[in-house]
């Protein structure tokens, strides 16, 4: 209510305008981020950096459907210095036996999406059903596994590249970190620039395959096509086979060959992890695009490995050529037409290899963030960044891919033997937990789905056990799946350890903690002031102290240099203060924060006093400045930190930035002028930001009054965005306050008598209709009328969590 001189005229109130009239400067942090990856996004665009299909195969589906690639050539690389000529007789039979097991997954993770649409894989699943600590154990596995994806896609990336330039093999290492931190970076500018910038690769794969398997399975018909010679310098020795069904193989071989052509199925488990980033409805479409990228899979797999037993492709020790380049090199047998569609395939493979990584750069970060928010993984993890993606796990995976790269020199057969057991493990877990979750939950056709898992778990099982197996320690070679039997526990051990760190934190931090903030405060509060030399850092930390008004002020400095320490007192006395005066302390042993730590002590021995300890601090620019300059300030807030009623406040100083704090000064005349003549003019403010740092805040609404336009005492209808609320404690007056904000302007909606109101909370959008009224120096709508604007529909799957 507005209390007036009798015959005064009421001045109407106006509208807050939505952000000042100026832009305030940003760090040359920020200013660089923008340039490389673009202007922030707001937090309520996450729905609009949703995938379509299209897109989401090209982000998801890039690793599994690389495998084909290599997966025949890791099949052959077993079986021919074994049975020589007879290794291609048996690897049509292994690639339909790793299909079938393809077939079973894909079925197994339709199931998982279905139950499981808010995504998580692995790692939810066996959450709900077998607890949080086997969790662990699938979601380090899965972890690892999308580490080691990345080294191996760029590594045969890079084989593909230098198979057709030779020239580049000596570079090979520092190519293959090139691609990985090339990915990384696409993936920091966000969900849907990344999906735009890989997916015309994949596709382009895809379609080099389509004419690959096209022109050869033409060629096979009409009898264009023959077997060349196996024996070639550098090439993998070729055996003898024998008689018998495995034609000369021994079971363990035929075995080892399974596991190596394993890698062929890793990369099913990433549409389940990212079912969140498709466009409504979410679960459907991710369904679908999981059933096209295995059945693209399928055919390139079984494809490729049937043409290599007609043309007699062979790997070679180095890994170049490889096995898909000579199938290319065989079918299309030269000339002007035959060269471009090579060389085609050629880019095609190298490009899907290295792509290939994109699918753990999409899904470790969303992995890594449901492990830090069970408080398994460091906090940062749950972060959104500039882009609204993951930003610390995309920078933490890129890291750890280029170390591995580095150790292995990016070798593509010091790789594998590390490969699938992770991948393969988390599958095991996951479908036995969608099993169980059938067994408990009972839904319709419950029966069906409790097969496919099951089944599906076992034969994930049986895979893992024969990996686990045979490339414990390949022969020759030093790493092995070894290295991740024995890596995942010590992670997960790890984990635990960390976890109990942070639960032990956060039942000190809540323990009592309302009762905390509702003790009666302290009689007194005194504030000192630790001065080492006047000038205008502690000159700004006493401005600060008096603004704090408490019922003592002093100002300590600590004797260490008897020079110094007259001249501070000279200076001293010729200030203008009349109540402060300098107390000097001895501290004959030079520890000053033990001195400090005696000071407050003495201060607070009442126990009645509240202590603040303004501590005036320089702020370097660069980091070699502060190599200049000792950290006696947080020696200090360390040791009074340690005494129960001591509150330790620095007070910042920032050198060498005279010129930029006149800039802000002026910036924030200008705000005030500029809110001075909205309120002489009554012409709402314009934000020439469209909104401020969250970027626009309009909300077009037909039949609504733009917020810089209503008028005081006048009824009006008007739409925003919320962006604040003020919640008021139990024992306050029962109302909710929420800020309503346009492109134009701002206003209040009171809700009295409630503490809360269903679907208000800050940025929702909201249509609100009342009389505009006056509350607290502002306009307001007094228990307005109110309709949400809802987001987008999303449709939900038949049953799930």
């Amino acid at each position: 209510m507005k209390t007036v001189r009798p015959g005064a005229e009421i001045q109407a109130p106006r509208p807050s305008p939505t952000a000042p009239p100026v832009e305030l400067p940003e760090s040359l942090r920020y200013r660089l981020k923008n340039r490389l990856l673009g202007p922030p996004l707001r937090t309520d665009q996450l729905i609009h950096e949703r995938l379509g299909k299209p897109t989401a195969l090209a982000v998801f589906a890039s690793d599994n459907l690389s495998s084909a690639a290599y997966a025949t050539e890791e099949i052959l690389r077993i079986l021919i210095p074994a049975v020589g000529v007879a290794a291609f007789t048996l690897v049509v039979p292994i690639t339909t036996a790793l299909l079938i097991v393809l077939a079973f997954l894909i079925l197994s993770y339709r199931e998982t999406i279905k139950a499981y649409p808010t995504a998580g894989g692995a790692y939810m699943v066996t959450r709900d059903n077998f607890g949080l600590l086997p969790a662990q154990v699938a979601g380090v596995a899965l972890l690892t596994d999308y580490v080691l994806t990345v080294a191996v896609s760029v590594a045969a990336g890079t084989d593909a590249l230098t198979s057709a330039f030779s020239s580049l093999a000596p570079l090979h290492v520092w190519i293959a970190v090139a691609f990985t931190i090339a990915i990384a970076a696409g993936n920091l500018k966000g969900v849907r620039e990344s999906g735009k910038l890989f997916a015309i690769p994949t596709f382009f794969f895809i379609a080099n395959m389509a004419v690959l398997l096209g022109v050869g399975a033409i060629k096979w018909a009409t009898g264009q096509l023959h077997a060349h010679p196996l024996n070639h310098l550098g090439a993998v020795p070729v055996g003898h086979g024998g008689g018998g069904l495995l034609y000369g193989a021994s079971l363990v071989i035929v075995l080892r060959a399974f596991a190596s052509g394993g890698a062929a199925v890793t990369g099913v488990e990433a549409i389940s992890n990212g079912v969140t980033a498709f466009k409504p409805p979410e679960w459907k479409n991710a369904r679908e695009t999981l059933v096209v990228m295995g059945s693209t899979l399928g055919v390139m797999f079984f494809g490729l490995s049937a043409l290599s037993t007609k043309v007699h492709a062979i790997p070679f020790k180095s890994g170049t050529p490889t096995v898909i380049s000579q199938i290319g090199k065989f079918i299309y047998d030269g000339g002007p037409l035959g060269n471009l569609l090579y060389y085609g395939l050629q880019a095609g493979t190298m490009l899907i290899l290295v792509l290939a990584a994109n699918t753990s750069f999409a899904d470790f970060p969303r992995l890594a963030s449901f492990h830090a928010g069970d408080n398994f993984m460091p906090r940062q993890l749950t972060k959104r960044g500039h882009r609204l993606v993951f930003s610390n796990g995309i920078i933490a995976l890129a890291i750890a891919a280029i170390a591995l790269l580095l150790i292995t020199q990016a070798s593509v057969a010091r790789l594998i033997p590390l490969y699938a057991i992770g991948v393969f493990t988390s599958f095991t877990m996951s479908q036995a937990g969608m099993a169980k979750h059938h067994w408990t939950h009972r839904e319709p056709h419950w029966q069906r789905g409790m097969f496919i898992n099951g089944f599906g778990a076992f034969l994930s099982l049986v895979v893992d056990i024969v990996i686990a197996v045979f490339k414990f320690k390949p022969a020759g070679a030093i790493l092995g799946a070894w290295v991740i039997v024995v890596a995942v526990p010590i992670m997960v051990a790890g984990l635990v350890r960390l976890n109990r760190q942070y639960e032990s934190e956060r039942d000190e931090l809540t323990h009592d903690a309302p009762k905390a903030a509702e003790a009666p405060i302290l009689r007194r509060h005194v504030v000192l002031v630790f001065v080492d030399q006047l000038d205008v850092s502690s000159a700004r930390a006493i401005q600060y102290a008096r603004t704090l008004m408490p019922d003592e002020l002093r100002a300590i400095h600590f004797d260490l240099d008897p020079i110094r320490d007259e001249e501070l007192s000279e200076a001293w006395t010729k200030l203008g203060f009349s109540r402060l005066a300098l107390e000097r302390i001895e501290c004959p042993d030079r520890r000053v924060d033990r001195a400090a730590l005696e000071v407050v002590a003495e201060a607070s021995a009442d126990g009645e006093t509240e202590v603040t300890v303004l501590l005036p601090r320089r702020a370097y620019r660069r980091v070699w400045h502060r190599l200049l300059h000792d950290r006696t300030a947080d020696q200090i807030a360390e040791a009074v930190g340690q005494l129960p009623h001591a509150n330790v406040t620095f007070v910042p100083y920032h050198l060498g930035t005279e010129a930029r704090k006149q800039k802000q000064r002026a910036a924030l005349a200008a705000v005030r002028r500029a809110r001075g003549r909205l309120h002489r003019d009554g012409e709402a403010a314009q934000s020439k930001t469209g909104g401020g740092r969250g970027g626009s805040v309009s909300v077009d609404v037909p039949g609504t009054t733009p917020i810089g336009q209503v008028q005081w005492r006048q009824h009006a209808r008007v739409a925003g965005r919320v962006r604040s609320i003020r919640v008021q404690p139990w024992a306050g007056v029962p109302s909710l306050e929420a800020t309503l904000a346009d492109s134009s302007g701002r206003l209040v909606l009171v809700f009295l008598g409630r503490r809360q109101v269903a679907g208000v909370e800050p940025g929702a959008r909201l249509i609100a209709e009342g009389t505009v009224g006056e509350h607290g120096g502002r306009l307001a709508i007094l228990n307005p009328d109110y309709e949400l604007i809802p987001e987008p529909d999303y449709e939900q799957p038949p049953s799930g969590h």
